[in-house]
């Protein structure tokens, strides 16, 4: 597997190519992305959705129609993609593919596990491919995703925690902001954010 990372916009929004058997899936296309992209893919065969925020799904449309690849995303997330609900105006795309909670899915022979851990959003979720998790905005390296926006949820976010802390497997992080690290360093840190979350509620 190979992955190639480019941090888009103001907000610096990872957007991930994974190449896996000379076929690439693209994971949160955000603000200018459609350039690099096209720049750095030979053979596209997905766009992959961890959550509908603006900076991460506002090249979806343009790489649909000029690539004519699928747009995969939590059900409970595609709400977002047609009505922004952080005050920006993304161009307005529409999924082709509703990802139903922890699903697991074959795009064109490869095996992506989309699990659903709420909070940020209703449908956010990592996007497990081998022993990579790409973790969007829920978890970060020492930290993890905000749940004061609209639609979000502290109580969700509570139980995604309790979620995550009890995976036993270890997996590399590539988050939807910052540097790369693993989820059993982040599993170190959860119980204070745990915490944390509990209290703000």
């Amino acid at each position: 597997m190979e992955i190639k990372i480019q941090p888009m916009g103001a907000t610096q929004t990872n957007c991930y190519i994974v190449t896996i058997d000379n076929k690439d899936l693209i994971i949160d296309p955000g603000i200018n992305a459609t350039s690099w992209v096209l720049n750095n893919t030979t053979n596209p065969i997905a766009i992959l959705n961890t959550h509908g925020h603006y900076d991460h799904i506002w090249s979806n449309a343009e790489l649909k129609e000029r690539l004519e690849i699928p747009i995969y995303i939590n059900r409970d997330d595609a709400f977002i993609l047609d009505k922004c609900i952080l005050g920006q105006n993304p161009p307005k795309s529409k999924a082709d593919i509703l990802v139903k909670g922890d699903e697991l899915l074959d795009i064109h022979g490869i095996k992506v596990q989309y699990r659903q851990f709420a909070g940020h959003t209703p449908g956010n979720s990592i996007i497990e491919i081998e022993d990579v998790w790409f973790s969007g905005d829920f978890l970060f390296q020492q930290s993890i995703g905000r749940w004061d926006f609209p639609f979000s949820s502290g109580e969700a976010m509570v139980k995604s925690l309790e979620k995550a802390m009890k995976i036993k497997e270890d997996f590399t992080l590539y988050p939807g902001h910052g540097m790369s690290t693993t989820l059993r360093q982040e599993q170190r840190g959860m119980p204070i954010w745990l915490n944390y979350v509990k209290n703000s509620l």
